[in-house]
């Protein structure tokens, strides 16, 4: 019998594994894939945005669920605690823009290297290509795990880090939950998040790759307050990317009658843009209204701008009047697409719901139902934006799990 078996090697479940082992605790990590941190490979596009670099309190206010319920995980195993001990095992990191921390070398194999070597170190049991097919109960308590090939093993203490269902070729693909729920928890629904969001209006065709930087982006969805975002955004070949529509995903729960505005010059209010029109307008007095537009807009947008203003495109502009130049304003500051539904989980970075954490002590990442079982990463519903506050999330819950047990 072993002390400790952690169901999952992914950013939690290694982290977990490393703090049970450490204590001195017998430990075997489970992963039923070939290698350690496959997801860890597609977070930061490659890059591995592995944290952020932020005191304790800027970290719970970049979670968007149950963000009181990681109190007590986030100030045990902080950012800087995990720099530390990363930094410690080898790993060169740096900071950039808006906190988001990333191996000097860019390469997320680094970060997953770095894990490899701490477990090792501290002597955890890793075990590949190792499926487990249900966890045992006894009396109430955890007793072993069942693995697909038939062997059981027991334990004194399960941690389950099984990952949620998004990038479900990374075995992320919701079995976690089955396990959970074998031992009587809850699921809160579970969808896509951080994700695209999807339209079929026909004017964003032929826009698919356009980024626009420095825009606001404002969700109006069904009988709820306008949602703000500023930052960057991305045409796709279904609909809107980017980060400031990732972290716009998060927030929507009824696609009746939802759709975004998007303020395409957010620097400027309606007076001070009608003023540069008026400008343009001067300095371009001969030219054709479609050919008017080149210093404000890129050339894809721009096409798009002329057809959906309602000016004909061969007009000139000296003759454009100011009720016309009045209606290109209010496209440019609202510049309005429909929004019917999100990406799937293939492309989300996160799964919004899982094991409701009513059900969790959040002092120990423990099991209220359960003797011996913890919880770990984002199989809980408990979740951040983006940059590096999910990937914080595991690493903060499965040190505390780990440290637990």
């Amino acid at each position: 019998m072993t002390d400790c078996i952690v169901i999952g090697a992914g950013p939690a479940g290694m982290m977990a594994a490393y703090a049970a082992s450490a204590r001195g605790k017998n430990v075997v990590l489970l992963e039923k894939n070939e290698k350690t941190g496959k997801k860890i490979y597609l977070t930061g596009k490659g890059r591995c945005n592995l944290t952020n670099n932020c005191d304790e309190k800027t970290f719970l206010d970049n979670i968007f669920v149950n963000k009181n319920f990681l109190y007590s995980a986030v100030y045990a195993f902080p950012p800087e605690r995990l720099m530390e001990i990363l930094g410690e095992s080898g790993l060169k990191m740096k900071t950039e823009r808006g906190g988001r921390v990333f191996p000097v070398s860019d390469k997320a194999s680094d970060v997953t290297k770095s894990l490899n070597r701490l477990m090792d170190e501290a002597g955890v049991d890793l075990r590949l290509n190792s499926e487990v097919r249900e966890i045992l109960f006894e009396n109430g308590s955890v007793k072993g795990v069942k693995l697909k090939d038939g062997e059981t093993l027991e334990c004194e203490s399960i941690i389950l880090a099984a990952g949620g269902e998004s990038y479900p070729s990374t075995g992320s693909d919701g079995f976690g939950y089955r396990l959970a729920e074998s031992a009587g928890h809850t699921i809160d629904r579970t969808r896509p998040a951080l994700v695209s969001l999807l339209s079929d209006e026909k004017w964003i065709e032929g826009l698919a790759g356009l980024s626009l930087r420095n825009v606001s982006v404002t969700l109006y969805e069904n009988g709820r307050k306008p949602v703000s975002e500023f930052g960057e955004m991305l045409f796709t070949h279904r609909g809107v990317s980017g980060p400031a529509i990732l972290t716009l995903s998060c927030l929507i729960e009824d696609f009746r009658n939802s759709y975004i505005t998007i303020d395409l010059k957010p620097a400027l209010d309606e007076q001070t843009l009608d003023n540069r029109i008026l400008r343009d307008f001067a300095a371009f007095s001969n030219k054709d209204f479609k050919n008017s537009l080149d210093e404000l807009l890129p050339g894809r947008l721009r096409d798009k701008i002329v057809a959906l203003s309602g000016i004909r495109p061969d007009k000139k502009v000296n003759q454009i009047t100011a009720g016309e130049r009045k209606r290109l304003v209010t496209l440019l500051k609202q510049l309005r697409l429909d929004i019917y539904g999100t990406g799937g989980f293939d492309e989300a970075i996160v799964t919004r719901g899982g094991i409701n954490v009513k059900e969790i002590d959040p002092k120990r990442m423990a099991s209220k139902l359960v003797k011996g079982l913890y919880f770990a990463g984002e199989i809980i519903n408990a979740h951040g934006y983006t940059g590096g506050f999910n990937m914080q999330q595991a690493f903060s819950t499965g040190y505390l799990a780990g440290s637990s047990v």
